[in-house]
């Protein structure tokens, strides 16, 4: 991988999926009584946007932060590839660093340049010197408009431009699977659009990513697949155009029209 591009040795999905990027089997997940995920299983192959939608409270922010490890599960299994990163023993350190996640909260260092924040993991975890560390940040913010913003203070952008130093800060670690939780969900409805388009270039570089969202045009548009998650379940899933257009499911349909009347699909 070149310094500055992290997508730049992927390649869109053409045809048949490669392989295997990320399974989870049958994970439970529990918050003492209160069982948020019953019996998962998903699978995304290489460079496959997988979309997860469903009401709050369904369980797609849990599914994620159990994917990078932040909560553990009660059973089931987690595989990167062809490692199970829900064995026992496992590095924790060195999984994540194959995981980039971005949530709705930017969660950047109020204390640290824009070209800090971005930089901070790189040399810390990757052992990156400064100047190759800089140079990759540097080029990921150019790529990403904001060239301009490098040397200022998180509370000098605007909330999209502050998200999109988050996804820019994940990308700096060169994941090999991107997780985004609602990035959109905490932005003026201005805003929404640039953070979006970030995400759209990375797909179309080929960037295996699973995505929560509530944006139902911007999930038909981009998805490869889409799991409809429901009191922990995954209820449907399917091509966005058949999910969106001819759901299976009535709980789905019920959950589509009601977007739908929303005037958000």
């Amino acid at each position: 991988m070149s310094a500055g591009n992290p997508g730049d040795r992927l390649k869109p999905a053409t045809g048949a999926t490669v392989g295997a990027a990320l399974r989870v089997e049958g994970v439970h997940k529990s918050f003492d009584r209160l069982e948020v995920l019953r019996g998962i299983d998903l699978v995304v192959s290489e460079h496959d946007v997988v979309c997860l939608i469903g009401a709050s409270g369904s369980g797609k922010s849990t599914l994620l932060r159990c994917i990078n490890l932040l909560e553990p599960i009660q059973a089931g299994r987690i595989f990167v590839g062809d490692t199970e990163i829900t064995a026992r023993n496992v590095d924790l350190n060195a999984i994540r660093r194959r995981i980039g996640i971005v949530f709705q909260s930017y969660n950047l260092f109020p204390h640290m340049t824009v070209l800090e924040n971005v930089t901070l993991a790189p040399r810390k975890a990757l052992k990156q010197s400064r100047g190759d560390a800089n140079a990759q940040a540097t080029e990921l913010l150019r790529r990403f408009g904001l060239a301009d913003k490098r040397d200022e203070y998180p509370d000098r952008l605007s909330g999209g431009q502050q998200q999109r130093v988050a996804i820019v800060r994940a990308l700096a670690m060169q994941p090999e699977l991107l997780l985004l939780d609602e990035v959109t969900s905490a932005l003026d409805p201005e805003l929404v659009s640039e953070v979006l388009d970030v995400i759209r270039e990375l797909a179309n570089g080929g960037m295996t990513m699973v995505i929560a969202t509530h944006e139902m045009s911007f999930a038909r548009d981009i998805a490869s697949r889409v799991y409809f998650l429901d009191a922990g379940v995954i209820l449907e899933e399917g091509p966005p155009e058949q999910l969106f257009s001819a759901p299976r499911e009535a709980r789905t349909r019920q959950f589509l029209q009601r977007i739908i009347a929303a005037g958000r699909l």
